[in-house]
C-alpha cells in the first residue's frame, strides 16, 4: 500500500526539505498561542509553574536493576515518565508565555534527558545482545520509550528553536547528536530490529511498529538535515508499515482489542497524517478501506459509556482520545467517528491536552480540533459488527442505544498479540452494564511477557466465559491452538458465531470436537449451545463465568443480582439476569476472586465473582444448552 505505491523517488520529490515542514505554530508566532482559549492556556501555564526550579528524579542503576531482581518494571518506568511529561509540560507553558521564564529548566530536561544512559527502560532492554541487566552503552536500541523521548526533544526544539541559544549554544547540537546516535543512526544502519517486521517470523507483528515509526518519521522530519539519508529513512518506514498493514484484514479488527487501538491503528495514524502533512498531501492513503476499517473498529467494539469489548490485554474501561477519534473520522470522512470524538471530549474542550500524552498529539489536538466541532456528538453504537480476519462477532439489540442485550464473541488463536488462552469466550452487558465479564490484565511485570505467562490467572481459559477445562486441561497457547470451523451469521433476528473449540486444546484434553454457537436472539438474550464429542471418557468438566454481579443460586438458573462494584468513588453498578445452566451440571458454587493489583482494582474494585459449574462424569458426547435472560 506503502513502499510500493510511492518509490523512492516519489518520496524525494514530495519531501519537505530539512527545516521547510512547518505543522504547527512555534513559539515565535504569538497571536496564534495567544488565540488558545484562556482557560487552556491558563491551565498549561499552571502546569509549567508547578515545574520551576525543578529537581529532576534521579535514574540510579539500581532502580534499573529492580526489572532483572524481582521483575518490577513499573518503578523505573514511573520516575522517567515524570521527567518526560515535566519536559513535555514546561515546554508548553514556555509557547504559552513565550517570556523566556521557564527556558532554564527546560534545557535542565533536555540535558538530563540527553545524559542518560538509555532512552528505553528496563523490560525492553532484552533488545540488546547484552540482556536483561544494565544497558549496554555502546549497543543503542529503539524501542517504544526510546523512540517516543527522541519525537519529545524533536519537537521541543521544533517549538522553541533559538530560544534554546540564550541558555546555551551548545543545547540545540547536543540534542542532534544524542538523537542520531541513540536513534536515527541505528534505525537507519538496521533492520533486525523486532518491532520493523522486516523478519515477521521472530515476533509477531504488533503495535510497536506504527507506534515507533510515527517518532521515528517525526525525528526524521525535524531533526535529519542530509536530504539523501531523509528519504532513505522515509523509505524504510513505508516498507516496514506495510509489514504491518498486512497484519490486518479489510476489517479492520485488531487482536490485541480496542484497548490497544490507541497505539495500533491510531498510531497508524499517526504516521499516515506526518506523511500526508510532510508531503503536502503527496502520501495520502485516506480512501483506502482497511484503513478506513482499522479506524472504526474503535466505535464499533464500544459498549456503552467507558465500557469496550475487551479480550487480550485490553481493559473493559477504556477512554480513548477524543482528538484523535475526531481527527481520524475526519481525515476519512467518517461522520460516525467524528461524532464519537465530539461525545468522547464532551463539553470539555479546555482539557485539551490532558488525554493526548505526547506533544505530537498534544499539539495538533490544540491548532486543527476547532474548539466548536463541525458535528454534533453521538455514540454511534452499530448493531452488528463482524471481524472476520480476528474471527469477532460484535451484536447488540438496537443500534444507537445501550437499551438491551450487547454480546462480543471471539474465536482466533492462541497466539495472538497480548494473547489470553480464550478462543470461543464472549461477555454480555444489559442496558449498557456489565454482567458476564473478560477481567483483563493486570499490571505489567517480567512474568507477563516471559514463558510463565500462562501462569497467572488472568491468562488462562478457565477464567474466560464458559470455556470447558477436562479433567483439569484448559486450552494451551500457541498459534496451532485455534478455533476451528468458524462461521459468523448475520440474521436481523438472530445474529450468531458458531465454532470449534475442540483445536484450541492439547490432546490430553480429550476433545474430539466441541461445537458452539453463540447466538443473540435480540430482545430475549443470549443463548449458547455447546455439542461435544470426547475421545474417551472424562472424570470431570468444569466451566466457569467471571461476573461484577452479586450471585444467587438456584436449581437450575443462577441470578445475577445488581450490585456496586469498582472504586467506591466511581460509582459503577453490574448488569442483572438470570444464566440457566443445562441438567448436566453436577454442582454450581461461587468463588470470589480477590483483586489486589492497582490496574485490575481501577476496573473491578477489590473482587470478581466467580461462577464454578462442573460436569461429573460426563456422557462421552451430548448437547448443553446455557441462556441469558433478564
Amino acid at each position: 500500500m506503502l513502499g510500493d505505491r510511492y518509490t523512492t523517488e516519489d518520496v524525494g520529490r514530495m519531501l519537505a526539505p530539512y527545516g521547510a515542514w512547518h505543522p504547527y505554530a512555534t513559539i515565535e508566532e504569538r497571536d496564534t498561542w495567544a488565540a488558545l482559549p484562556e482557560q487552556l492556556r491558563q491551565r498549561l501555564l499552571t502546569a509549567g509553574e508547578a515545574l520551576l526550579d525543578h529537581d529532576w528524579p534521579a535514574l540510579p542503576a539500581t532502580l534499573f536493576l529492580e526489572y532483572a531482581r524481582n521483575g518490577n518494571r513499573s518503578r523505573y518506568q514511573d520516575v522517567r515518565t515524570t521527567r518526560r511529561n515535566a519536559l513535555r509540560d514546561l515546554v508548553l507553558a514556555e509557547c504559552v508565555e513565550g517570556e523566556g521564564r521557564f527556558l532554564d529548566d527546560i534545557v535542565n530536561g533536555v540535558w538530563t534527558t540527553c545524559e542518560e544512559t538509555y532512552w528505553g527502560v528496563p523490560a525492553h532492554i532484552n533488545m540488546q545482545v547484552a540482556g536483561v541487566g544494565l544497558p549496554d552503552v555502546e549497543e543503542p536500541t529503539v524501542d517504544l520509550f526510546a523512540a517516543e523521548t527522541v519525537a519529545l526533544l524533536a519537537w521541543s526544539l521544533y517549538l522553541l528553536g533559538d530560544r534554546l541559544d540564550t541558555v546555551s549554544p551548545l543545547v540545540l547540537p547536543r540534542i542532534l547528536a544524542e538523537s542520531s546516535r541513540r536513534v536515527l543512526d541505528p534505525c537507519l544502519a538496521r533492520e533486525d530490529f523486532w518491532w520493523m517486521s522486516f523478519d515477521p517470523g521472530v515476533h509477531a507483528v504488533n503495535n510497536w511498529n506504527p507506534w515507533i515509526n510515527s517518532n521515528w518519521i517525526t525525528a526524521v522530519l525535524l531533526l535529519e538535515p542530509d536530504a539523501a539519508r531523509r528519504v532513505t529513512a522515509i523509505h524504510k518506514i513505508l516498507r516496514s508499515l506495510d509489514i504491518f498493514l498486512e497484519t490486518y484484514a479489510e476489517a479492520g479488527g485488531c487482536d490485541e482489542g480496542p484497548g490497544y487501538w490507541g497505539r495500533a491503528a491510531a498510531s497508524l495514524f499517526d504516521c499516515l497524517d506526518l506523511l500526508h502533512s510532510a508531503t503536502d498531501g503527496g502520501i495520502d492513503v485516506w480512501c483506502e478501506a482497511k484503513v478506513q476499517n482499522m479506524g472504526r473498529f474503535i466505535y464499533r467494539t464500544h459498549v456503552s459509556g467507558t465500557y469496550f469489548v475487551n479480550f487480550a490485554d485490553a481493559s473493559a474501561i477504556n477512554r480513548p482520545v477524543p482528538s484523535l477519534v475526531y481527527r481520524y473520522g475526519k481525515a476519512i470522512g467518517d461522520q460516525d467517528m467524528m461524532a464519537f470524538g465530539a461525545w468522547l471530549r464532551g463539553d470539555q474542550p479546555g482539557e485539551v491536552g490532558k488525554q493526548e500524552g505526547s506533544l505530537a498529539r498534544i499539539l495538533p489536538a490544540l491548532f486543527r480540533v476547532p474548539r466548536l466541532l463541525d458535528v454534533e456528538a453521538a455514540e454511534p453504537q452499530p448493531r452488528d459488527a463482524w471481524f472476520g480476519g480476528i474471527q469477532v462477532m460484535v451484536a447488540r439489540d438496537q443500534a444507537g442505544s445501550a437499551d438491551g442485550f450487547f454480546v462480543a464473541a471471539k474465536g482466533g488463536h492462541n497466539n495472538e498479540s497480548h494473547n489470553h488462552n480464550d478462543v470461543g469466550s464472549f461477555v454480555i452487558y444489559i442496558d449498557g452494564k456489565p454482567v458476564i465479564v473478560d477481567a483483563g490484565v493486570e499490571t505489567y511485570r517480567r512474568q507477563t511477557f516471559s514463558p510463565q505467562r500462562y501462569r497467572i490467572w488472568t491468562m488462562q481459559s478457565g477464567y474466560h466465559t464458559l470455556l470447558p477445562t477436562v479433567d483439569g486441561v484448559a486450552q494451551a497457547p500457541g498459534r496451532n491452538f485455534a478455533a476451528r470451523d468458524v462461521v459468523y451469521c448475520f440474521d436481523e433476528e438472530a445474529p450468531q458465531l458458531s465454532m470449534d473449540l475442540a483445536g484450541a486444546y492439547p490432546p490430553e484434553a480429550k476433545l474430539r470436537s466441541w461445537q458452539r454457537v453463540i447466538r443473540l436472539n435480540r430482545g430475549a438474550g443470549v443463548e449458547v449451545t455447546d455439542t461435544y464429542e470426547l475421545a474417551e471418557p472424562a472424570n470431570e468438566i468444569v466451566l466457569s463465568v467471571l461476573t461484577p454481579c452479586a450471585v444467587e443460586l438456584g436449581e437450575g438458573e443462577v441470578r445475577l443480582v445488581a450490585a456496586q462494584f469498582g472504586p467506591n468513588e466511581l460509582n459503577r453498578s453490574a448488569g442483572s439476569a438470570t444464566l440457566a445452566y443445562p441438567v448436566a451440571v453436577t454442582d454450581v458454587s461461587v468463588e470470589r476472586v480477590p483483586i489486589t493489583d492497582t490496574r485490575l482494582g481501577g476496573v473491578w474494585g477489590d473482587h470478581l465473582n466467580r461462577l464454578v459449574f462442573r460436569v461429573a462424569a460426563p456422557s462421552q458426547q451430548g448437547s448443553w444448552a446455557w441462556r441469558i435472560a433478564r
